[in-house]
């Protein structure tokens, strides 16, 4: 369910429940025009608001393997499985993906100079399991994000080490290592 858009499921039930409305006041059938009207066309606008609302689920980068499910069954911590979960499915109100939590950081100077999470993976790191966050970063350095590894480590902790690494010019990896004990 996480994977569907809100906003197009109701797009799709206003649109059809309008649409009888208007096929009801047609054949003067006034119990189906009404349901039609009023509750087709605010579901049809709801629908509307929601898709000009929305923030896509972020993709994973590489396949998730079997061992590496297990594993996070077995050690990932809460903020992990909570940071997956949010920004693997649709989201509404929100400019992108983990701002707030940017702006806490210190790493979002502004909204146009913001990273942007655009990509996501899971991996097993010296026997831990880690969840790899993928950040297009023209406008913060590694020196910036690196600098800011105690804090990130301090806001997404307990239990997790934080490893930055730049990928290619302009990205950086987040890697969010489970503490095993």
């Amino acid at each position: 369910m996480r994977k569907i858009p809100l906003g197009t499921v109701l797009l799709v039930v206003g649109a059809v429940l309008t649409l009888v409305g208007f096929v009801a006041y047609a054949q003067e059938n006034a119990t189906l025009n009404l349901v039609g009207f009023f509750y087709g066309v605010p579901i049809l606008l709801g629908g509307l608001a929601l898709r000009a609302a929305e923030l896509e689920p972020v993709p994973y980068t590489q396949p998730t393997s079997e061992a590496v499910i297990a594993l996070r069954n077995e050690q990932a911590t809460q903020t992990q499985n909570q940071v997956r979960k949010d920004v693997t499915r649709y989201r509404y109100g929100q400019e992108a993906h983990l701002d707030e939590t940017l702006e806490r950081l210190g790493l979002s100077p502004n909204d146009t100079q913001r990273p942007v999470l655009s990509g996501l993976h899971e991996e097993q790191r010296e026997g831990a399991y880690t969840l790899v966050l993928e950040f297009d970063s023209p406008f913060v350095s590694i020196e910036k994000w690196q600098e800011k590894q105690p804090k990130i480590e301090n806001f997404f902790g307990p239990g997790i080490t934080a490893e930055i690494t730049q990928q290619q010019k302009e990205k950086v990896a987040l890697a969010m290592k489970a503490v095993v004990a």
